[in-house]
């Protein structure tokens, strides 16, 4: 799974309303597809963040299939550090009232307290984020000298 240019894409079905669509197939093939930066950074920036930003928040509403996928690594942390913010302030503007509401309808599991969803959205900003740091250090260590001595 990748980000791709809009008209590269070998995706059963690529997303995004710009020049950049982010694949993705339903079912999704076995074994699945290795993900790239990219991908991983438009997961967290659309499906994690700006989704939740426009359920709660207030903001833009936002899917896969609408926005606009950065062409950029400097792109795509600006639309990141951008989600984030939204984020934070509104979960900083919950207060303990706000953090024990339920969700709604809005969510797979309309009762469960807005905490539930703090939590689990900060899991999966620490797990994808992660990989996303793992796999630009093992790129930037396989861009090394280090296997000039291999033959």
């Amino acid at each position: 799974m990748t980000a791709n240019e809009l008209d590269s894409s070998t995706a059963p079905v690529p997303l995004g309303a710009g020049d950049f669509t982010m694949d993705c197939g339903s079912p999704q093939p076995v074994p699945a597809p290795f993900t790239t930066i990219a991908w991983r950074l438009g997961h967290v920036i659309v499906g994690v963040l700006a989704a939740r930003n426009a359920a709660h928040f207030g903001a833009p509403a936002s899917s896969y299939e609408s926005w606009m996928y950065a062409g950029s690594a400097a792109a795509a942390l600006d639309q990141l550090e951008t989600q984030l913010d939204i984020w934070s302030a509104g979960v900083r503007s919950l207060g303990e009232t706000g953090l024990r509401r339920p969700v709604g309808e809005k969510e797979p599991f309309p009762q469960m307290p807005m905490a539930d969803l703090v939590l689990h959205i900060h899991r999966e900003l620490i797990h994808h984020l992660s990989e996303v740091c793992l796999l630009r250090d093992l790129y930037l260590h396989t861009e090394s000298d280090a296997f000039e001595g291999d033959s």
